[in-house]
């Protein structure tokens, strides 16, 4: 088995290492006992793994979730718990105006998007929305090109105030893109989660930017994934000591 997966590592210009897993990221070195390991070093010194245990592939996952970056609109970086804590706030203001949260992503991120919509709305009290509804979707690209399904949607109700939470892994998807631009141009507060590139056109557009330095969908999207549930807990945390005598 080893044998097989280092030769079509080295087809695909993989490095193997055996004897005793080394992983590296960032600079950093990790020992994670006996087995193998195949690698290659991307852009941002971002490590791709051919995973042949369980430990190196969470071991690259937790110096990740170390490794979270946070923007605001100005492109300064900010410290994570301040980060995360205005982004919690954006969506507090929100529920305090009775405005609402549209949540958007394609593919996995879609995904990700209509969980936190529905512990936004259940255990949060959020006004959340989504727009993966298929025949709007399927209308839309029909007509308009898949790159309008979600700015159409976004002109159609968005108000002042409101917030958009945009989810792409890669961050360059034309159809968050530009349902970021109608947002903003609505007047409402944008949240996004992007990884990949740290240039990726996503990560500068929001009011606070969440930027995983990865280029493996897996990562980025657990990673995406955990922090949708941070804030959507904290959001719901929040309501729960308001109802509280003397909250």
């Amino acid at each position: 088995m080893v044998s097989r997966v280092a030769s079509a590592a080295a087809r695909h210009g993989y490095v193997s290492e055996r004897a005793k897993l080394h992983v590296r990221y960032r600079g950093k070195t990790f020992a994670r006992g006996p087995g193998c390991a195949t690698r290659r070093i991307r852009a941002e010194e971002t490590l791709t793994v051919i995973h042949q245990t369980a430990t190196d592939y969470f071991a690259v996952l937790s110096e990740l979730l170390r490794s979270l970056e946070v923007m605001d609109g100005q492109g300064t970086l900010l410290p994570l718990d301040e980060g995360a804590k205005r982004a919690v706030d954006l969506i507090l203001a929100v529920r305090a105006a009775s405005g609402k949260v549209m949540l958007i992503g394609n593919g996995g991120s879609a995904a990700i998007a209509s969980h936190m919509q529905n512990d936004l709305c259940k255990a949060a009290d959020v006004r959340a929305l989504v727009f993966n509804e298929p025949t709007l979707l399927t209308a839309l690209s029909n007509d308009d090109g898949y790159g309008s399904v979600f700015e159409r949607p976004v002109e159609l109700w968005a108000t002042p105030g409101d917030l958009l939470l945009a989810i792409s892994s890669s961050g360059r998807s034309e159809n968050i893109l530009r349902a970021v631009r109608k947002a903003a141009a609505a007047g409402c507060e944008v949240i996004t989660l992007s990884g990949f590139g740290a240039d990726n056109a996503l990560r500068g557009m929001g009011t606070i930017n969440f930027y995983v330095p990865s280029r493996v969908y897996g990562y980025v999207e657990v990673i995406h994934s955990a922090l949708a549930h941070f804030l959507a807990d904290c959001a719901m945390t929040a309501r729960v000591d308001a109802r509280k005598p003397g909250g």
